[in-house]
Parts: C-alpha cells; structure tokens; sequence
C-alpha cells in the first residue's frame, strides 16, 4: 500500500510503501508517551526504507531516545532516529540502523486512509503513565513489555498483508 503522510505545518511531506498499514500496535512506553502524545500511547507502522521520498528534508531533526537500563545509573543514546518536523513537532517516522530496510511512520503523520486492524497489540503497559486507561478489546494482546510478534508476523497471522 502506498502511503502519503505530512507534518501539521505542511513543510515536511512524505511518502513511502507498506505491506504491514494496518496501524494496531500501540506502545505506552515513555519515550512514545512523550514524543507523540495522544491517548499516551504512539502507533508505528512498517514501511519500506528504499521507497521513502521526503520533501522539506531541510526542516527534520532527528531526536535519539536516552535510555537507561532498570538498575543502572548511566544513561545511553538510543541507536533509533525519531524524525520529526522541527518547525511544527510531529513526528513523522522512525529509523533504527538495527533494521536499515525498514522505515516505521507514525500512523498519526499518515494521511492516506489506513485499514482498521481487527485486533490490536498493546505493548510497553509496564511503562505507561498512571492516567492511561488501556482501552482494550477481547481479541487484543497485552504485554508489560515488547511482543515476540513481529509487524510483519501480526499481518501474516491476520491474513492482512498488502
């Protein structure tokens, strides 16, 4: 599926490929919270690194995450790109080196109508803030921390791929 997506100012466009739209995986980590906003959680999606096209490139930063492992005192620079719109904020998309083929876009910069996913995956509720109420379905998933499901797993076992 082709997606299209933007920032709220308008500077900054984008559009890349996805075989995995289906936006159902919602991380409550504190870095998600606190980048994107929302109901306290982000939504990621798959996309294909090799198709992205960017226009307004001169207005994105790039924000790494500082992290820091439960019982240790030092604090790294996470390896992950968090790109967003320096003159507005939102953010656009994340890049890890770990995975170079993969772009994820935030679903919420995404302006192409997306598929709504028949289940979600509710990830990082051991990070969530106090205030957030997981609203979630049956058929939804819960994990305090990071699903052995991959995005392109959760696709295949739904059927779902494009």
């Amino acid at each position: 599926m082709h997606l299209e997506g933007s920032c709220h100012c308008g500077e900054v466009t984008f559009s890349l490929d996805s075989a995995h739209p289906y936006p159902y995986q919602r991380c409550y980590c504190s870095i998600c919270r606190k980048t994107q906003g929302g109901g306290g959680y982000a939504i990621n999606l798959g996309g294909d690194a090799t198709s992205l096209k960017v226009r307004g490139r001169k207005h994105i930063s790039i924000y790494h995450a500082k992290m820091k492992e439960e019982g240790e005192k030092r604090v790294h620079r996470s390896s992950a790109e968090r790109h967003f719109c320096s003159l507005c904020g939102s953010g656009l998309w994340l890049f890890s080196p770990e995975w170079p083929d993969l772009i994820h876009p935030f679903a919420s910069a995404i302006d192409t109508p997306l598929p709504e996913p028949p289940e979600h995956t509710h990830l990082m509720l051991g990070s969530k803030a106090p205030w957030v109420e997981v609203e979630a379905k049956p058929k939804d998933q819960q994990f305090d921390e990071y699903p052995e499901e991959s995005i392109t797993q959760w696709h295949e076992r739904l059927g779902v791929t494009r």
